[in-house]
């Protein structure tokens, strides 16, 4: 590039030549003289206007603020808004827990007034100002609180519930044959040998030989050996002085000394020793002396409904917390 530099009587003239690299620079330099104006201006009529109130710049100056705090405040009310809604869904699957826990708490032997820790709210829904980000604050430490107690009061049930269930399934509350009918009851009856009076310690249950024969509660096999009277037979210690007894079976599948659980499939009903036909005859003995066996299965099948209908129970509306 070259440019001709001329005085206004076009008594002497210069000529400068500018090659690709010199008028980059060149740019470069009018460029960041251009920005250093631009900042001195803007640092010396909006700032110091600013500062010193000038009627003119002031004004752009408040605009342009008060445009950029309204959005900013727009932005946090919107944000702030959809937190409140979640925690108004945080308060009503609270609500539907201390609902849940009230319906557990008869189960676990706990006072339900111990669960319902807060008080009840309701009514109809008036729409008030925004949740300031203070009473946000202040309800979230709220519902971690009530969490805290729930968490508590649900470890405590959880406890309960599993003691509860553990020593049930070391009751013989399970009856040890699916689907039969029950023959001979506990008590006195007419002897199907002998024709006699005698006393039956125990419960007849007619099944086809080969049918399973299922432990009526988890224990430890004591006794697994072949009796005079009982035949095949099988004894299950529950602890506490709690023993079932299992007769007539025509196969065995434990031995002495095996721990079983509930339901585990122990022997197959058979006719063998003193019997008149296939069938099971089960007895239950607490301290070495026959119960009528009838009394836990009937406690068992009670336990069962009542758990049931507890399962079955409606779970309660949502409330929709009001403020």
């Amino acid at each position: 590039m070259h440019l001709i530099i001329t005085d206004a009587w076009l008594a002497r003239s210069r000529a400068v030549h500018l090659s690709g690299t010199k008028l980059l620079l060149t740019g470069l330099v009018v460029s960041t003289g251009l920005m250093l104006v631009a900042a001195g201006l803007y640092h010396w009529v909006f700032l110091k206007g600013a500062r010193e109130g000038w009627p003119v710049v002031g004004s752009l100056v408040r605009l342009v603020v008060k445009d950029e705090f309204d959005q900013r405040d727009r932005f946090m009310r919107e944000n702030l808004d959809a937190m409140a809604r979640r925690v108004g869904e945080m308060q009503a699957k609270m609500m539907q827990l201390e609902s849940l826990g009230e319906r557990v708490s008869g189960l676990a032997g706990v006072n339900p007034a111990e669960i319902k820790a807060t008080p009840g709210r309701g009514g109809i829904l008036v729409s008030g100002p925004s949740l300031s980000l203070e009473e946000l604050q202040a309800t979230l430490a709220e519902l971690e609180q009530q969490g805290g107690r729930r968490s508590d009061l649900l470890t405590v049930m959880e406890s309960r519930l599993f003691d509860q269930k553990i020593r049930r399934s070391m009751v013989p509350t399970q009856q040890p044959v699916s689907a039969v009918s029950l023959g001979s009851a506990f008590g006195w009856r007419i002897d199907p040998i002998t024709g006699r009076s005698a006393l039956h310690t125990g419960l007849d249950f007619s099944a086809d030989p080969g049918t399973p024969i299922l432990s009526a509660a988890g224990g430890v096999v004591v006794t697994q050996e072949y009796h005079a009277a009982y035949g095949n037979m099988i004894e299950i210690d529950h602890g506490n002085d709690l023993v079932s007894r299992y007769a007539h079976s025509s196969r065995v599948f434990v031995k002495k000394g095996d721990l079983v659980r509930r339901g585990q499939k122990i022997a197959e009903v058979g006719t063998t020793g003193r019997s008149t036909g296939s069938h099971l005859h089960f007895e239950v003995l607490v301290q070495g002396v026959q119960q009528d066996p009838q009394k836990f299965l009937q406690a068992g099948q009670d336990l069962s409904s009542q758990t049931v209908a507890v399962a079955a129970a409606p779970k309660g509306s949502t409330r929709t917390p009001q403020r």
